[in-house]
């Protein structure tokens, strides 16, 4: 299992210090303190709702102490829409939903440049509606044909 290729080999692996650098950045946050907080929850919400390979590879495209707050959750059986999501980790944490949206985005944009193109596209794949924003993406949907 170990000396199978990364899921995005091209990505070098961050050191957990450099991510929580550009989580605060992205945040805004006043202490790396702050952004290592929001690193924490919102992995670990983000670890109730993914799972399989997708869940597996974005592990390893994390920093150890990144992967351990996603990896340490059990999925949830239900998943959360995008909105969903944003209402749980507000929930969770005592925070209101504008501040929960604001942590997610923060973590979520960082993430989705070591994940990478390819395993966002399989994760977005796996979620349902609304998490494309959520990771800084457009939310592109096949579109259903009109009931007649």
């Amino acid at each position: 299992m170990y000396d199978q290729p990364r899921a995005n080999p091209s990505q070098t692996l961050m050191a957990y210090e450099q991510m929580l650098e550009r989580v605060r950045y992205e945040g805004v946050y006043p202490t790396r303190e702050r952004a290592a907080e929001a690193v924490r929850q919102v992995l670990a919400a983000l670890g109730r709702q993914l799972t399989g390979d997708e869940r597996v590879d974005l592990a390893q495209c994390l920093p150890v102490e990144a992967a351990l707050p996603l990896t340490a959750q059990i999925p949830d059986a239900e998943h959360l829409t995008g909105w969903g999501f944003v209402k749980d980790l507000a929930a969770r944490t005592g925070a209101t939903p504008a501040t929960a949206r604001w942590d997610i985005g923060a973590v979520l944009a960082v993430v989705t440049h070591l994940a990478g193109p390819d395993l966002l596209a399989r994760i977005l794949r796996q979620l349902p509606g609304g998490y494309a924003l959520l990771f800084g993406q457009a939310e592109l949907r096949q579109s259903q044909p009109a009931a007649a």
